[in-house]
C-alpha cells in the first residue's frame, strides 16, 4: 500500500541522526510559503514541519538564524508574528524555482559562463567563495576560473551580494565565452571533465531515484487508494528538499556533455510526477494549517500551477475544482 511505503519513508528522514533544519525550512517556504503570498505565523510553520522531526526548539532557533542571514524577517501582529521572506530572500527562492521546477534542462546557445578570479583572494576568503559558486552549480578549472554553461551572471553577482560577499566582487571578473576551438585545442567536454566530479553527482541522483522508485511504483499501482493530506504535504516536503539539494549542485550541463544514461535525467521526470500526484492532497492540508499571525489562510496563487506545466500528464488535475 502507498500509505504505508510513504510512511515508512518519512520516518527514515525524521529519524537521521541529524536533519539540516535551515535548509528543510528553507524548502518549505520556497515550495509551500512562496505561492500563498510568503509569510507564515511561526506557530503554523512548527505545526507543519514537526512531523518530519524537528522539534519547536530548533525550528524558533532556525527562524532566528535565518533572519540575522537575511533570508527572512518578522512582522509582528500583536503577540504573534509573521516570518516572510526578505527581497533577497524571495529573490534566491525564485531563481532557484526556475531550476527546480523546471520540466527540462534549458537549451544550450554554446557559449560558456566563466567568473574569474583577477584580484588577490584570501584563502579563507577564496574557499568562502568556491563553495558559493558552488552551490549554485559552477564548476572550477585551475585555481581561478570558475565556469557555468547557463549561469545568468547577474544573478550569480546577486547570489554572491545576498551571501554577504560583495567586498569580492570587485576582485571578479564575469565574461561571456563562445567556443572556437583551434587544431587539438580543449573541447567542451574535456573542460566538463575537469571542472565537475560528475561521477558523484550521478551516484547522488541514481541513489534518490532508487529511494523514490518504490513510492512511485506503488502509487502508480494503486491509483485508488486515498494518500492522507498531511501525508501527502509531508512527502512533498521531503521530495523537493532532497531533489533541491542535488540539483542546486547540477550545472544544468546541456545533454551532448552528459553520458546518455544520465540518472538526473529519470531523477527530474520522477520528481515531476510525483508533485502533480502529490499537489492537491498537500494542498488541502495547507488550506487547513498554513495560516498567518492574524488567522488569514493565504490562498495559493497562479504561479504554483505553474510548476513543472511542460508535456505534463496531469495538467488537466492541476486546479481544484471551483
Amino acid at each position: 500500500m502507498p500509505a504505508t511505503l510513504i510512511q515508512a519513508h518519512l520516518d527514515a528522514f525524521s529519524q537521521q541522526r541529524r536533519i539540516r533544519a535551515g535548509s528543510l525550512i528553507i524548502s518549505a517556504f520556497g515550495d509551500a510559503i512562496h505561492p500563498r503570498g510568503g509569510r507564515i505565523w511561526l506557530g503554523s510553520l512548527i505545526r507543519l514541519l514537526e512531523p518530519l522531526g524537528v522539534g519547536e526548539r530548533l525550528i524558533r532557533t532556525t527562524v532566528f538564524r535565518l533572519a540575522q542571514d537575511g533570508w527572512l524577517r518578522t512582522e509582528a501582529h500583536g503577540r504573534r508574528a509573521d516570518y516572510l521572506l526578505t527581497p533577497a530572500g524571495q529573490q534566491r527562492i525564485e531563481d532557484a524555482a526556475r531550476h527546480i521546477y523546471a520540466s527540462s534542462t534549458p537549451v544550450w546557445d554554446r557559449r560558456w559562463r566563466l567568473m574569474l578570479v583577477v584580484g588577490d583572494i584570501a584563502g579563507r576568503q577564496r574557499d568562502q567563495l568556491r563553495r558559493a559558486l558552488f552551490w549554485q552549480g559552477f564548476g572550477l578549472l585551475g585555481t581561478d576560473c570558475f565556469i557555468h554553461p547557463s549561469a545568468d551572471l547577474d544573478a550569480a553577482s546577486d547570489a554572491l551580494m545576498a551571501d554577504g560577499m560583495g567586498e569580492l566582487l570587485h576582485e571578479l571578473m564575469p565574461l561571456l565565452a563562445v567556443e572556437n576551438h583551434f587544431g587539438n585545442s580543449a573541447r567542451d567536454v574535456d573542460m566538463v571533465l575537469r571542472a565537475w566530479n560528475l561521477e558523484q553527482l550521478g551516484n547522488d541522483y541514481a541513489e534518490f531515484v532508487a529511494r523514490y522508485r518504490p513510492l512511485i511504483e506503488s502509487l502508480r499501482q494503486h491509483l485508488g487508494d486515498v494518500i492522507p493530506d498531511e501525508t501527502a504535504f509531508l512527502l512533498r516536503t521531503v521530495l523537493i528538499h532532497e531533489y533541491r539539494r542535488l540539483l542546486l549542485r547540477d550545472p544544468e550541463l546541456p545533454a551532448e556533455l552528459l553520458p546518455h544514461d544520465w540518472p538526473g535525467n529519470e531523477a527530474r521526470l520522477m520528481c515531476r510526477e510525483f508533485y502533480r500526484r502529490l499537489l492537491q492532497p498537500s494542498e488541502r492540508h495547507l488550506d487547513q494549517h498554513l495560516q498567518c499571525a492574524n488567522g488569514h489562510v493565504p490562498a495559493a496563487q497562479p504561479l504554483l500551477y505553474q510548476r513543472f506545466q511542460t508535456e505534463d500528464p496531469f495538467q488537466n488535475h492541476l486546479r481544484p475544482a471551483p
